[in-house]
């Protein structure tokens, strides 16, 4: 029986959802065989029924669960055998750290940063409903975001220096510790979204964090 992902599709196949690129990792992690079936972005309202309003959405037999951490708990529960995304309960109580440290604020600069390079790559049905209402959430336009913002890049970047901080001072090579866990499913997934529709790279040579995503991908390639 195939797994499904609903994932969000741009132009050229790109696709610019980082929850989706999270769990995606999370399921090649737990070495679990998956189909991903591309949706527009106005078009996730129309799936299953109408009952959900963003993507991932993971579809497992007749089990369909939204939501990526939904999705992180049913794989930890449904795949016992395979490798956990949580190794424990305080585990997964800094995995909700994590995500609330980044998208409470290092991930809204970066959002603002990208914002026009997203509704540039997304599909032809999708731009007016973005602009819309990523126009009202940061209350300018997408242009005036993306206005000067090569000044803003390094003040960005800087934001990930936990991430470098803890990899580096504790020697360990993912977040998680010695092996990849979900906490590395979450940053490894804004780093691959990134670069999927980043016209700058938020990444450069020499920088920890580069390593360390050469590391998440080699450790899912086995």
């Amino acid at each position: 029986m195939t797994i499904f992902l609903y994932d969000l599709v741009a132009e050229a196949d790109r696709r610019p959802s980082p929850f989706c690129f999270r769990i995606k990792l999370a399921l090649a992690h737990k070495r679990l065989a998956f189909e991903t079936a591309p949706v527009a972005m106005t078009d996730i309202k129309a799936l299953e029924g109408g009952a959900f309003k963003t993507v991932p959405i993971l579809k497992d037999g007749e089990r369909v669960v939204g939501d990526s951490w939904a999705i992180a708990d049913y794989l930890d529960e449904a795949y016992p055998d395979h490798p956990p995304l949580f190794h424990s309960p305080e585990e997964r109580g800094l995995c909700r750290f994590l995500e609330a440290w980044l998208f409470s604020g290092v991930l809204q600069q970066v959002l603002r940063f990208y914002l026009k390079d997203i509704h540039d790559l997304l599909l032809e049905k999708d731009r007016a409903y973005f602009r819309q209402s990523r126009e009202a959430r940061f209350r300018c336009t997408l242009e005036e975001a993306a206005a000067g913002r090569e000044a803003r890049l390094d003040a960005m970047r800087a934001g990930f220096d936990p991430a470098r901080i803890t990899l580096t001072h504790q020697g360990q090579p993912f977040l998680s510790g010695q092996t990849l866990g979900y906490a590395d499913c979450i940053l490894a997934g804004v780093f691959l979204w990134i670069e999927a529709i980043g016209t700058v790279p938020l990444l450069v040579e020499g920088d920890p964090l580069v390593a360390y995503l050469e590391r998440v991908r080699a450790s899912l390639a086995r």
